[in-house]
Parts: C-alpha cells; structure tokens; sequence
C-alpha cells in the first residue's frame, strides 16, 4: 500500500473545538516546499486567519520517524511567527486523517514540538497534544504594565491581585494579565495600534487576559494586534505558556490539568486542556479540532 501524498493543497481545519464554526481556524499546507516566504505570507493574508501552517520534510538526520517528522513554519497575516499552537494542533489533526494517529515531530523556529493524535476513547473526534519547548517566566517592567493598561484602557483596580502580571514563555511572549471578575474580561475594547506599538517593543505574540472561575478553569483572551487580528479565537502557544506561569507562581500544583475556555466572547468557543508534570517543565496542551467544510466558508 502506498504512503498517502502530501499536496500543496491549502486546508481549512479549527482547533480547540469539534465544530466548524468554534475554535480557531487555521490555514495549512501540508506540502509547502515550492513556497516562498513571500508566497506563505500572502496565503495567510488572503485567508485572513490568526496564523496558517506550512509543512516539509526536515533534514534526513532530523528528529523522528521518518515520514512523521516535519519543519513547520508559522505566518499570520503580517509576519512570519516562532510558534502557534492552534495551527500544530489543526496541522497535527490534518495529518494524522491522512496518514494515521500516532506520534509526530515538528520542527519549529522556536524548538522542538512534539505532539500525540488519538482518537477519543468513544471513537469520537482527534484530538492532539503537543508538548511545549521549555518555558520559562518573568518579571514585567511597571513603566510597561502602565502602558499595556492604558491601551487596554483597563483600571489597575480591575486587576486581580492573585494573578500578578508576567511575562511568560512557552514557544512564545505573552503577557499574562489577570481580571478581577468575568465582566471585566468580558469588556474589550482596546486602543489597537497603542498595543501593537508595546508589544513588538515587548516582542510579545499576544496578550492573555484571564479571570480564574475555579481551581482549575479559567477563562481567557488574547489581543493579537501584532498578527493584523484583533482578538485571538484559541491560543495553543499562550495556554502553555499560562501553564508555566500558574506553575512558576504556585497557583496550582505541580501536577494539574487545567481548562481553559477561550473564544466565547468571539461567538467561536473552544476548549483548551493544559497538563503540568511534577519534575517536567514542560507544558502539554491538548484540544480537539476538524476540518472546515467549503460550505462554511
């Protein structure tokens, strides 16, 4: 039987959600290697998602299985990005309907990734986990933090002070920012190129807004000026990230599986797991995701 071939096809695919019209879109192509640079940002700017996937073979002594290991780049519609999360997922999902669940291996400009697909234990829909590069958090400069608020255009006094604002890394910058209550997540209305400005200063990918509804769920958003898109429907790189910075600051235990619901404030709910291992900093994220019929588009 011969292996499945790879197009240069673009495929619309969401993750963090099993319907089309959850989660976060992504663009993928799961045969990029005719592509120029130029070539992936004009097809992630003619689709208008937060980020679209390109794939290609790694180099022969690369990590991985042979045919399951790939270099894979990441273009919003204005720049090209270290890491995404959604898109690994929705590529990862993409992939395994075409040649089989298992492991992967994705090269990214950021490190190493590698993500597990499986089927759920009822036969139901993929879903993927990926495991981050290492993570790490710090410190924000106050002057920086004014800033960000201002653009927001949200009150220090709406702030939560049991989620102290960090900077925080898994594959990507973000700067985590807790709410003191639902509604004040709820309202966003930003100064966008205010934001933008702080956060290519930052070097930052987005923006994580959260408010804690539990223990281990919490709700979140993410402006994402820096990509040409307001807000960020489900974001797989800032939820590791989240994952090291609840870690790093005690706020749960080293072992946890947190939920993270992002998205319904956008009308496209989506539901993200993050999964903390005692003496493994690394942080897994996992979600569910399908591919998105012509019909919807």
């Amino acid at each position: 039987m011969s292996e499945p071939t790879l197009t240069g096809e673009v495929l619309r695919y969401t993750a963090f959600s099993t319907d089309p019209a959850g989660g976060n879109p992504a663009g993928v192509v799961l045969d990029a290697s005719r592509l120029t640079d130029d070539a992936m940002l004009a097809i992630a700017a003619d689709l208008g998602y937060s980020e679209s996937a390109f794939l290609t073979a790694p180099a022969p002594d690369g990590a991985g299985e042979p045919g399951r290991a790939f270099t894979i780049r990441y273009f919003s519609p204005k720049a090209e990005v270290p890491f995404c999360g959604h898109a690994t997922v929705a590529t990862a999902i993409a992939l395994a309907e075409r040649i089989g669940a298992g492991d992967l291996v994705f090269e990214t400009r950021a490190g190493t990734v590698p993500v597990t697909v499986a089927a759920t234990r009822d036969g139901g829909p993929l879903r993927a986990t990926l495991t981050s590069v290492e993570p790490h958090v710090e410190e924000v400069e106050e002057a920086d933090l004014t800033e960000a608020l201002a653009a927001l255009d949200w009150p220090a006094g709406d702030l939560d002070p049991d989620l102290p604002p960090r900077i925080a890394y898994g594959g990507a910058r973000h700067l985590v920012v807790g709410a003191a209550t639902r509604a004040r997540l709820a309202d966003l209305s930003y100064d966008f190129a205010r934001l933008e400005a702080l956060m290519h200063r930052l070097d930052l990918t987005t923006v994580q807004l959260v408010w804690r509804e539990s223990a281990d769920v919490f709700h979140v958003r993410d402006p994402f000026p820096v990509g040409g898109v307001v807000e960020d429907p489900a974001t797989g790189a800032a939820a590791a990230a989240f994952g090291a910075y609840a870690r790093e600051l005690g706020l749960v235990p080293d072992t946890s599986v947190l939920t993270l619901h992002q998205g319904v404030d956008m009308g496209r709910p989506g539901v993200l797991t993050v999964e903390l291992r005692a003496g493994d900093a690394r942080v897994r994220v996992s979600g569910a995701g399908t591919a998105i019929p012509a019909e919807s588009l």
